[in-house]
């Protein structure tokens, strides 16, 4: 009896026919040698009308293989998350938190890949020019909506289809304790008298936290050079030049501040609402300021998702978001929460991208003029 499709395994078939046709042979397909084609009488014609069936069936699919009619159900294969920053860091640690919810929701491997580089524009990159199939996804950061305004990549939001932000890390305003300015207002009115005298880090120039800098002195009707940035490598090194008397203060997330939290006090919080894990320091907007950043993290695919793997992966973020082991996970490393998805993540991104082009002209941070 001639075999069906149902027969047959689909991987078998797709290597013996690739063979076939490389070796350019009718009879070399599932074993049919030199001995065959000596056979006689009915062994012969046996073996050629087995052939015969077989071929067609190859046939058949490789015209499947051409229409993608023999496709598996999405996901059948393992998935990436790229991670544009360097492994143990905030972001990879949720990227690899994401991915192991995600193997356990789709019972596909799926694995974090870090590709650095270029202020995050390397990572970016690769996510936004992977194939739009839903194996590849990116964990998509703040830098987004800055690297195009400063001329170090030409990638936006719009090179991705975003499907959910997960967090919003707000920028606080830090010193030690021993600092002589009970509260933000009193230092950014010294900053004002005494214009270039306070000195503050927390990442390169440029940086998230220097742009939050900058946008915070805007919002008070100052100029970004009252208070001088000292470039560092981020917020680490600038945590420890802040508690050994090297700058007066440093610009970052409370998060980051957790190894030196007894030596320092938080004077503000660029957030809308005070922070639960800080519920004693009070918002810029408190104070007088009307200015929020935040760093924010978020997963994306390349642009161009077919509907029925977005809306999978939809799903499969709606349900890890609402999970428990999620909570505990972005509550032990001190991650705000902050879920928006599809359109209203994509409007969100809008507005940051809107917000940080204003400080970026209004700075002149271009890489033709950045320094130091």
């Amino acid at each position: 009896m001639a075999a069906t499709p149902g027969d047959l395994d689909i991987d078998v078939l797709t290597g013996e026919l690739w063979i076939c046709l490389c070796r350019g042979s009718w009879y070399s397909i599932s074993g049919t040698d030199s001995a065959d084609r000596r056979a006689t009488g009915r062994q012969k014609s046996t073996a050629t009308h087995g052939s015969y069936h077989r071929w067609v069936w190859l046939l058949a699919l490789l015209a499947c293989m051409m229409s993608g009619c023999h496709s598996r159900p999405y996901p059948n294969r393992p998935i990436t998350i790229i991670c544009p920053w360097a492994a143990g860091g905030g972001t990879d640690r949720l990227a690899r938190f994401l991915a192991d919810a995600v193997q356990r929701e789709l019972g596909v491997p799926c694995v974090v890949a870090n590709r650095t580089g270029g202020a995050g524009a390397i990572g970016h990159q690769a996510g936004a020019s992977a194939r739009p199939d839903g194996y590849t996804l990116t964990l998509i950061t703040f830098e987004l909506c800055t690297m195009h305004h400063m001329g170090i990549a030409p990638l936006t939001y719009q090179d991705f289809d975003c499907l959910m932000q997960w967090n919003a890390d707000p920028a606080a305003i830090i010193v030690r304790n021993d600092a002589r300015w009970r509260d933000l207002n009193e230092m950014l009115q010294e900053a004002r008298e005494k214009p270039g005298q306070i000195k503050m880090s927390g990442t390169a120039r440029g940086g998230a936290w220097d742009l939050a800098r900058a946008g915070l002195l805007l919002a008070n009707g100052q100029s970004v050079d009252d208070i001088v940035w000292v470039p560092t490598l981020g917020a680490a090194p600038a945590l420890v030049e802040l508690v050994g008397g090297h700058v007066d203060a440093v610009c970052c997330s409370i998060p980051e501040a957790a190894s030196v939290r007894d030596q320092v006090r938080v004077l503000a919080v660029m957030a809308d609402q005070r922070l639960e894990c800080e519920p004693d320091v009070p918002t810029c907007r408190e104070l007088g300021i009307a200015w929020t950043a935040v760093g924010w993290r978020g997963l994306a695919a390349p642009r161009g998702l077919p509907p029925q793997v977005k809306q999978t992966l939809m799903s499969v973020c709606r349900r890890i978001s609402q999970s428990q082991e999620f909570t505990e996970f972005m509550g032990t490393n001190g991650f705000q929460i902050a879920i928006r998805e599809g359109e209203e993540f994509v409007r969100f991104l809008a507005e940051q991208d809107r917000i940080w082009k204003q400080v970026i002209e209004k700075t002149g941070f271009r890489p033709e003029t950045k320094g130091s």
